[in-house]
C-alpha cells in the first residue's frame, strides 16, 4: 500500500471549508483512499491549534474530526518521545538558514525513518 505523510495544511484544507485548497484536498483524499497515511501528533497539536480562535461550532467539529481519524485503519499517529524531539531540535538548529519550525524538523526525520517521500503540504521547504 503507498504511503504518504499527512502535514498540517491537509489536515487544516480537508476539514475547513473556507480553505483556499479545500475542494482540492477532499476530491485528493477520495483518489487516496487505498492509501497510507503517516502524521505526527505534533502535526495534529497544529491542526488543532490553527483553528484556536474560531467559533464553537467549527471547534467542534475540530475535534469531532480529530477524535473520528485516531480509529482510522488507513492513519499511524506516530507519538513524540524524547529521541524525536532531540533529533528535531538537532535538525532545526543545523538548519537555522531555513523557515523550518520544530513540527517541520520532526517530520521530516519520521519522514526520512519510515522512507517516506512524497508529503501532502504546500510547504515548499519539504
Amino acid at each position: 500500500m503507498p504511503t504518504l505523510f499527512a502535514d498540517t495544511f491537509y489536515w487544516v484544507a480537508l476539514v475547513r471549508a473556507k480553505d483556499q485548497w479545500h475542494r482540492q484536498v477532499r476530491a485528493f483524499s477520495r483518489l487516496i483512499q487505498d492509501y497510507s497515511l503517516i502524521t505526527t501528533d505534533l502535526v495534529l497539536v497544529e491542526y488543532l491549534n490553527f483553528f484556536a480562535k474560531f467559533d464553537q461550532p467549527m471547534k467542534q467539529g475540530v475535534v469531532n474530526f480529530y477524535r473520528q481519524i485516531q480509529t482510522s485503519p488507513n492513519l499511524q499517529i506516530i507519538s513524540l518521545d524524547s529521541y524525536l524531539i532531540q533529533s528535531g531540535v538537532e535538525l532545526y538548529a543545523n538548519r537555522l538558514d531555513k523557515g523550518y519550525s520544530l513540527t517541520d524538523c520532526v517530520s521530516m526525520i519520521v519522514m526520512k525513518q519510515m522512507g517516506i517521500y512524497e508529503i501532502l503540504t504546500m510547504t515548499r521547504s519539504f
